[in-house]
């Protein structure tokens, strides 16, 4: 048994894992610690991975060599492309996930990661000397060394669970809570408070009329989390069904209000805007009649159902009378209620890009502790606070990604320069440079620093350039390659468009929107070719991401003039540089909050609310710029 680690991660929920697996992928004598080895990568709420923005986080993820869209594509039991309407900046990856086969393949990456080891305890404290985090203390008593630790405890820091007027002290259903750190912080100058969230009743899918939902199907095509070669879907793919609520349900949930802990003054605490309790909604929104609900299988084959959009704290009488309301429903059984949760965070901006804490040096937090809300958010933060503990442990240059890099880079900034008031919840709205940041080069953007890093295997590296280099051979062709009429227009009807009067580039075609380069490649033979030498296995992505490049190419170019402009900025570093309590030329609020966070770069501190033109102005007078 040993008790010295280069790192120690506390907490193994998604932030937990990505940290520990990174850091010990990286070099690092790494120990997580969790208080039930049975439970790592719980998911606790709803049983799927991605969606609007999140999905590209999980691409990310996996473009940087993180294990989070390895495992969700093993564990995936429907795949869905959102947003395929709009411009591909906007698709978004999403996938049911068997929630136990998750945790299992979870657990088969931490068992199998070289320098990871497991400690199955509760951590209750640091040990801190001059300033530095040495070590953790666990209820069992145990002091465990390390260089650098990583705190993600997820929602379990003084976590209080509820049910009506029932309140039960824990971090999730059936889990205690983890007492003792909060306490801590706080003494040593943390700024900490509480957040909420809540989570929907499970359902016994053999009271279910799916006669009366309407069935959501899932994509059946190659799209999935991760740009390694070889990783699938393997499990039976199983669909989602679409109810709603009705006058009558609502009638039962407004009667239910005075015993609700978000409205009769139980609950105090800062809740989600973005993802509402079913309670808040009939609130909120009191002239609508119907709420659209999803019924989600919890796995490949477990009669066990998610019902995504009525997540409450309402007592259980309540819940079950109203559900009982929807058609249906109307015989349903219930596994458990929804129910509240309130748990501890610490104010972001407390943090550097690095995520490491500004009070205590080599302290990392990652996940929910920071405000934010959501596995995949977890996951991205986990995966740069690993990284970077290790990096401080033998005394590497800290790994940042920009905002014009990657939606984690959008992510960490928001949180370090603005803060939250209320759970974090990444949107493609929060990015200036979405289609810079799509879902489908992700690889393109991240694999290479990953690689160079040596987190990224030489095998991703690999699959990585060829994908690139056939990718743009693509775009060459396309290009360059010249239609003539006379080959084209006698087989043209074939993909619905009117004969050509004159040659054109192919480019030109491609630029339509009813064609695309398969529809192309069946009437023009050399174009045919040069797709057909690609795998097979690859091939439909490697197409697509061609195609993107060629039809959004002024697009692109245009966003990435205004990303180079804007990191000027960011090349103007001012940390340290001022005392801005003695700044008086700047507003009062601008040297309040620039001398609480301490921005690193110019572009940092112009993206700080408050900040004006003005005050960025003088800073750059000051600066002699």
């Amino acid at each position: 048994m040993r008790f010295n680690y280069d790192v120690i991660v506390i907490g193994a929920g998604h932030a937990g894992c990505e940290a520990a697996c990174a850091a010990a992928r990286l070099g690092s004598a790494t120990l997580l610690i969790t208080m039930d080895m049975n439970k790592i990568a719980q998911m606790s709420c709803n049983p799927a991975v991605g969606g609007i923005a999140k999905g590209q986080i999980v691409r990310e993820i996996d473009a940087l060599g993180g294990q989070m869209g390895i495992v969700t594509d093993r564990a995936s039991i429907q795949f869905r492309m959102l947003n395929r309407s709009k411009g591909p900046a906007m698709w978004s990856p999403r996938a049911q996930a068997d929630r136990m086969r998750f945790m299992e393949e979870w657990r088969k990456v931490i068992e199998n990661t070289p320098n990871l080891y497991m400690w199955q305890d509760s951590a209750t404290g640091f040990t801190v000397d001059d300033g530095a985090v040495t070590g953790v203390t666990t209820a069992m008593g145990v002091t465990f060394t390390a260089k650098a630790v990583v705190l993600t405890a997820g929602t379990f820091l003084n976590g209080l669970m509820h049910i009506g007027r029932v309140q039960i002290g824990g971090g999730r259903v059936s889990e205690p809570a983890a007492h003792g750190i909060t306490e801590q912080l706080k003494a040593m100058g943390f700024t900490t408070d509480r957040m909420k969230t809540g989570t929907p009743v499970r359902l016994d899918a053999r009271t279910i009329d799916f006669t009366k939902a309407t069935i959501q199907h899932g994509d059946d095509d190659f799209h999935g989390f991760s740009y390694l070669p070889g990783v699938k879907r393997v499990l039976k793919q199983r669909p989602c069904w679409i109810i709603s609520t009705n006058r009558e349900v609502h009638d039962i949930l407004r009667a239910g209000l005075p015993d609700s802990p978000l409205y009769n003054g139980q609950i105090r605490s800062i809740g989600p805007r973005y993802c509402p309790s079913i309670e808040t909604k009939i609130v909120t929104f009191a002239d609508k009649d119907e709420h659209q609900l999803f019924l989600e299988p919890e796995g490949e084959t477990t009669n066990e159902f998610y019902l995504n959009g009525f997540s409450s704290s309402l007592p259980i009488d309540v819940q079950f009378e109203a559900l009982r309301r929807i058609p249906a429903l109307r015989d349903v059984q219930i596994y458990r209620p929804g129910y509240a949760i309130e748990y501890d965070f610490f104010d972001p901006t407390q943090l550097s890009h690095t995520l490491e804490t500004k009070r205590v040096r080599n302290l990392f937090f990652a996940g929910q502790v920071n405000g934010t809300t959501g596995y995949e958010e977890a996951a991205g933060q986990g995966l740069v606070a690993g990284i970077n503990a290790h990096l401080k442990c033998v005394g590497g240059e800290p790994f940042t990604l920009g905002r014009n890099e990657a939606y984690i880079g959008v992510l960490i900034d928001d949180l370090v320069t603005k803060g939250v008031d209320e759970p974090y919840r990444m949107f493609t709205s929060r990015a200036e440079y979405r289609i810079l940041l799509r879902q489908d080069d992700a690889d393109m953007r991240l694999t290479e620093r990953a690689y160079r890093l040596g987190l990224a295997t030489e095998e991703r590296y690999r699959a990585m350039c060829s994908k690139r280099e056939k990718r743009d051979e693509i775009v060459d062709f396309v290009r360059k390659f010249s239609v003539k009429t006379a080959i084209i227009n006698p087989r043209i009807h074939e993909i619905g468009i009117e004969p050509l009067k004159q040659g054109v580039k192919l480019r030109d075609l491609v630029l339509r929107p009813q064609l695309d380069l398969t529809k192309l490649a069946t009437v023009i033979a050399p174009l045919r070719e040069l797709i057909e030498e690609i795998d097979s296995e690859r091939r439909d992505e490697i197409v697509e991401a061609a195609e993107i490049l060629i039809k959004y190419e002024g697009y692109i170019e245009r966003e990435r003039v205004i990303a180079d402009k804007i990191s000027r900025l960011e090349s103007i570093r001012i940390k340290g540089k001022f005392d801005y309590s003695t700044l008086h030329a700047l507003s009062t609020e601008a040297r309040q909050k620039l001398q609480r966070i301490d921005p690193d770069t110019i572009a940092q501190a112009s993206r700080i609310p408050g900040i004006s033109p003005s005050d960025i102005n003088i800073l750059l007078l000051l600066l002699g710029r």
